[in-house]
């Protein structure tokens, strides 16, 4: 029937049951936000900064001596303060501004754009650039733990806003950006093996190479001085890291929550594991051993979490746990570096270690829930993953290297030996957290 014949309520109304699905159509394909995803995001943003202020900051803080307490925690803080700038002024857009194979350009520089409606998939973008902060925040705070007790904190400074520029910021895109090429080539990287701890442990053995040892190491003994402040770093390491590892979802749904769960599976293995070993071997188990146990089992089922399930997950942290005890206790006394709080022992072997088998337990057959569903395939996927871990240790070490040569020559990088031997907390900054 012609809708000139029709009353006009009725034209209306025949008009409007057609458009219906039109309209609902444009709706299923307008990013809408979800509360229930935004919320839990909300929250996993603030475990993941919880992280490091205070809990790396703590955890590092004890393991120091005394006169150089101050001086840790003070880097951690003035480190999220820097990077959170650099990540508003061009970090989140190289990051995650754009689609080039390389980098995310600076479409989003300044945070053009990122405004009060722009939503990322389910949650509002301000909620995924925070969260995706909090990442950029706590992997150059790791490599602290590499050269405590000895680097300017100037020099510091300078060395952490050019490395998140040059090193962090590309790796990032090129694993987790859109276009990215490394993972356009496969590499499961839940949330942040290769990006996160090998990157960080690669540029801390970096800077332990170039800085050289602290004076009187080995022969002097630097024993921890606080490692009550050390276990409830560690602590507050494993809580956050729920909203490190189920956050990466960016969703409140069943990955989320397989992902929080091998998370505390692996964690437990690997402090286990760590202090049986120890135990074994030196005749007692120690709170710094279950502690550095439990941080390698977290870094190892970071790249795995939203991939395995929970047996993979008992093999993921005890192979952290095990290969980061031995290069703590043995691998840096035979080559003769000055690690300081063994930021590459434990990040950089235990990320390895997880990288990598993160290709094998991924597997439909093993429990996992990747692509992977046979020998060959995992063979194969554990190859892309061995890419990525070679391109990131390359790629890292090397512009690491090069940004620690030149701020050596234009401002050099060490404390003098009176400022190290007085501690740095007084040398620095003049304050101390102790009467000394």
């Amino acid at each position: 029937m012609s809708k000139k014949y029709l009353p006009k309520p009725a034209w209306l109304a025949a008009a409007g049951m057609l458009a219906l699905p039109g309209l609902a159509f444009a709706q299923a394909n307008t990013p809408s936000v979800n509360a229930g995803n935004t919320a839990w995001m909300l929250t996993a943003t603030a475990l993941v900064l919880l992280m490091t202020i205070p809990g790396l900051a703590l955890f590092y803080g004890g393991m120091v001596r005394a006169k150089n307490t101050l001086s840790v925690l003070m880097q951690c803080f003035a480190i999220c303060c820097l990077v959170t700038l650099i990540w508003v002024l061009w970090g989140y857009s190289v990051a995650f501004g754009g689609q080039g194979a390389y980098w995310g350009g600076l479409s989003k520089a300044f945070m053009a754009g990122v405004g009060v409606d722009s939503v990322s998939g389910t949650i509002p973008e301000t909620v995924f650039s925070t969260f995706q902060l909090t990442f950029a925040i706590i992997t150059p705070a790791l490599i602290v733990g590499a050269f405590v007790e000895r680097m300017k904190f100037s020099a510091m400074l300078w060395f952490i806003g050019i490395w998140v520029t040059l090193v962090y910021f590309p790796i990032a895109h090129w694993v987790w950006g859109s276009g990215g090429w490394l993972g356009g080539d496969g590499v499961q990287d839940f949330a942040g093996g290769t990006v996160v701890h090998i990157n960080a442990g690669v540029a801390g053995l970096v800077c332990a190479l170039v800085l050289g040892k602290r004076s009187g190491f080995p022969r002097t003994m630097m024993r921890p001085h606080n490692l009550g402040y050390t276990l409830v770093g560690a602590s507050m390491l494993w809580v956050g890291w729920f909203g490190f590892n189920a956050g990466s979802e960016l969703a409140a749904d069943g990955v989320a929550g397989m992902a929080m769960l091998v998370t505390q599976i692996a964690t437990a293995a690997a402090a286990l594991t760590w202090m049986f070993v120890e135990w074994g071997s030196h005749g007692k188990p120690s709170v710094l051993g279950i502690c550095s146990g439990a941080v390698a089992g977290l870094v190892a089922i970071t790249p795995a979490s939203g991939y395995v399930g929970p047996m993979g997950a008992i093999v993921v942290g005890a192979g952290g746990g095990f290969f980061a005890y031995y290069a703590v206790t043995m691998l840096k006394t035979r080559l003769g570096y000055d690690d300081s709080l063994d930021a590459f022992g434990v990040h950089g072997v235990a990320g390895i270690v997880g990288a990598l088998l993160t290709g094998v337990f991924s597997s439909k057959s093993l429990g996992g829930a990747g692509l992977s569903d046979n020998a060959s395939s995992i063979i194969g996927q554990v190859g892309i993953q061995a890419l990525g871990v070679g391109v990131t240790i390359v790629y890292c070490g090397v512009v690491t290297l090069i940004i620690l040569k030149v701020l050596e020559a234009v401002m050099g990088l060490r404390v003098s030996p009176e400022d190290e031997n007085t501690g740095l907390d007084l040398a620095l900054h003049d304050e101390s957290a102790y009467d000394l």
